[in-house]
């Protein structure tokens, strides 16, 4: 049976946020500080903290890196990536997930996604997050992604260039070419950051899998909200689907039905 995960995003998702819910499951940080220094990049740091939303504990995941002088493109990303010892399967999958972000940055500003900067995503903690929740996903197991529907909050948020409507222009071109189900929601935040839905867009199946369930994990955000600002994630083994049920029940987003093994 392959081990899956199951991100049931009740208040969103972001890098951090789901780094948070993986080292809540279990993923040891010097395993995780062990992979991401295979990238060979300096100043970056990465820390957990025990917290409380809500009366929710779970794990915050402390990314920290300077303010980069230089702005990163796709391409120079896309170097620190093949030029680490890496294995190529989190290669393969972070430069997925950095290229589907440029893109959906690249056609809110209208132009292509190799011309993009990577400030919108603070370029050096946006590699952390990105490259330490896929090799953590491979240092975990899991061979297959699911996420639930997507709650997009209101209101506005502050970006490089100025203020930009709720949800972030690139969240929502992200979540439209992934086909992702979303539900209406006022929360007056930005629940689903542009690096949660690249990498949900890149590597999950939106919908709830039949699993025997065997851990559970909650990843923090960085602020206290009205509800529980917490990502939960659900690790365990795939059962089998029967086709029927599976057919009849998620036909209307086919285009999600695509199976996205984690290879």
């Amino acid at each position: 049976m392959s081990q899956v995960i199951y991100f049931d995003c009740f208040s969103g998702i972001s890098g951090d946020m789901t780094l948070g819910a993986l080292l809540d499951l279990g993923l040891s940080l010097e395993d995780l500080r062990a992979e991401l220094a295979k990238l060979q990049i300096t100043d970056w740091q990465i820390a957990n903290r025990q917290e409380v939303r809500g009366y929710i504990a779970g794990t915050r995941a402390l990314v920290t890196a300077p303010e980069q002088e230089q702005h990163r493109h796709l391409s120079d990303v896309r170097s620190i990536i093949e030029a680490s010892t890496l294995s190529e399967r989190v290669k393969r999958q972070s430069l997925h997930v950095f290229t589907l972000l440029a893109e959906a940055e690249g056609k809110v500003h209208g132009y292509p996604a190799e011309e993009v900067h990577f400030h919108e995503v603070g370029a050096l903690d946006a590699i952390v997050d990105i490259v330490g929740v896929v090799a953590g996903l491979e240092l975990l197991g899991v061979e297959r992604v699911f996420a639930s529907p997507l709650p997009l909050g209101a209101g506005w948020t502050r970006a490089a260039h100025g203020w930009l409507p709720l949800p972030a222009p690139a969240v929502l071109n992200l979540l439209s070419a992934a086909g992702a189900p979303v539900t209406p929601d006022m929360t007056p935040a930005e629940l689903v950051t542009p690096t949660g839905a690249a990498l949900l867009a890149a590597l999950a199946d939106f919908r709830r899998p039949p699993l025997r369930l065997s851990r559970v994990g909650y990843g923090l955000g960085k602020r206290e909200l009205e509800r529980p600002n917490v990502l939960r994630c659900w690790l365990g083994e795939l059962l089998d689907e029967p086709q029927s049920h599976a057919h009849t029940h998620h036909h209307e987003h086919t285009r999600t039905h695509e199976h996205k093994p984690l290879s």
